[in-house]
């Protein structure tokens, strides 16, 4: 049997209508958003129905997508799929933290209620925006973004960096992307997050953990921050992530390291199965964002 991991989906792949179904089928994921409903009223409604508009503000987009990458867990575990480490990219660190046991559900949808209040803040002070580079190096997207004033700050896969600043200053990085051969695709976010404008926003953020338990995961929890599972400080660890590199090819590569060769993405659409692919073609890449696609894993890992 192959050792397999979950991978909680970030900010971006939200859509109206996810989850709706897994809430239909699956107990589990039920009593996932049920207690997102108690702890923020409507939340199930933003999740279901939408609209877009509202669903992608980051103080919305953040909690909606916990609960989804959560129930998307909950309910491939329910099934039969069980995980032996997680990882999350950017957000999705929040709900891995709580099917690993780093934070109770509860504390965790509080703690991401906070972290989307204090960023969505942050967008609004510094309005700034993200820029997905294809096509160039990371190292040629690094000098770039030095020259133009912008910060180099996911590190997905090869051939694709994501960058984050101010907006006028993206577009200039963006003009001089094209100068050089590559292509920039922006983000669905509504700031210049992972980057230093997050200074004062990690620093509240790590004050208001101060207040939360923290135990032992259960399984190994990767952290965007170095790739590794998490050690002593995870309320220094969450915080600091906001401000923070994802190093995401390198936490897959750390998890290969560590002999994980399966993987399934839970929450909405497919994008970390989308860079898996790219990072090792070896490795199984699947996903779970609704009845279907669990399904679809559950036959695949049949034989894995």
């Amino acid at each position: 049997m192959a050792k397999l991991a979950f991978l909680f989906a970030g900010q971006g792949a939200q859509s109206p209508g996810m989850g709706k179904a897994l809430y239909a089928s699956s107990r589990a994921a039920r009593a996932v958003f049920d207690e997102g409903e108690a702890l923020r009223p409507g939340i199930l409604e933003l999740c279901f129905e939408g609209p877009a508009e509202a669903l992608n503000q980051t103080a919305n987009a953040q909690p909606c997508l916990f609960l989804m990458d959560l129930a998307c867990a909950r309910a491939a575990e329910e099934a039969g799929i069980k995980a032996s480490g997680a990882a999350g990219f950017s957000l999705g660190e929040l709900p891995a933290a709580a099917f690993a046991g780093l934070l109770s559900d509860r504390d965790a949808f509080l703690a991401v209620l906070e972290r989307a209040r204090l960023m969505q803040v942050s967008s609004e002070q510094n309005p700034g925006a993200m820029s997905a580079v294809l096509k160039l190096p990371a190292a040629e997207v690094i000098r770039l973004a030095g020259e133009h004033g912008v910060y180099a700050v996911n590190f997905n896969a090869p051939g694709q960096t994501v960058v984050s600043g101010l907006t006028e200053a993206l577009r200039g990085f963006e003009v001089a992307v094209a100068a050089s051969g590559g292509r920039t695709a922006r983000l669905k976010v509504s700031g210049a997050f992972h980057s230093p404008y997050l200074e004062g926003a990690s620093a509240a953020f790590y004050a208001h953990l101060s207040s939360y338990s923290f135990a032992e995961p259960r399984i190994p929890l990767y952290s965007n921050l170095d790739a590794l599972p998490y050690g002593a400080d995870p309320q220094k660890t969450l915080a600091l992530q906001m401000k923070s590199p994802v190093l995401w090819q390198q936490s897959i590569e750390t998890m290969k390291k560590d002999g994980f060769s399966a993987f399934v993405e839970v929450g909405a659409g497919k994008t970390l199965s989308g860079l898996l692919r790219r990072i090792d073609e070896s490795l199984l890449a699947l996903a779970v964002d609704a009845p279907e696609g669990l399904q679809a894993a559950l036959d695949a890992l049949k034989g894995a």
